[in-house]
Formats: C-alpha cells, structure tokens, sequence
C-alpha cells in the first residue's frame, strides 16, 4: 500500500496535553470530515474521509491522557478498556460520535 506522509504532526510531552489539543483544533480545518482514529502503544492518527491524515507521536493507549484527546475528535471508545494491551498492531475507533439531545441536562 503506498501510504502518505502525514499533512502535519506534533510531539506528544508527557504530562501536558494541553499542546496537543491546540494542535488538533488548529489542524482540525486541514482535514475533510474525521473517519477514525487510529492508536498504538506509541502514537495516535486520525485520518479523514479522504486517507489524509495527522499524528501525534509518544502519545498511546496506555498514557491517561489519551482519552481527553479521544473525546477531543468524537471517537467512539471504552474508557474502562482503551488502556488495556492488545496482540494486534493498533486499535481503531470510528470518530462523528454524538450525543442525544440533552444529554447534559440535568432532571
């Protein structure tokens, strides 16, 4: 498969995630309407409709911080699981989750 270079990437810091939201809302506008996620022990890509895609390197599915970046793009994911090894490459979430209508509503 002849694979693209990514449209643009950032280096995750341990600890400060705050970077690495910026960026995705930065290059957010780069990218046609999010397909998936993609998460390996190491790195995180999220690819659109078109196979573009952009990366965060040193950021994984073990480091906690993972899910404030997952919720970030609106991937579907279980938080009791996403940090758990896998025998597989990578893990795949689909993105465009949403929620029902008022569910932030308190009765």
């Amino acid at each position: 498969m002849n694979e693209r270079a990514a449209l643009a990437s950032i280096e995750y810091q341990p600890g400060q995630v705050t970077p690495v939201l910026e960026f995705l809302k930065r290059t957010r506008s780069e990218l046609r309407t999010l397909r998936m996620v993609r998460v390996w022990r190491d790195r995180l890509r999220v690819f659109d409709v078109n196979g573009d895609w952009f990366e965060v390197a040193r950021l994984g599915y073990a480091d906690p911080h993972i899910i404030e970046v997952l919720d970030a793009l609106g991937a579907a994911f279980r938080r009791e699981t996403i940090s758990e090894p896998t025998d597989i490459d990578y893990k795949e979430f689909k993105t465009g989750r949403r929620h029902p209508w008022a569910a932030d509503r308190v009765m």
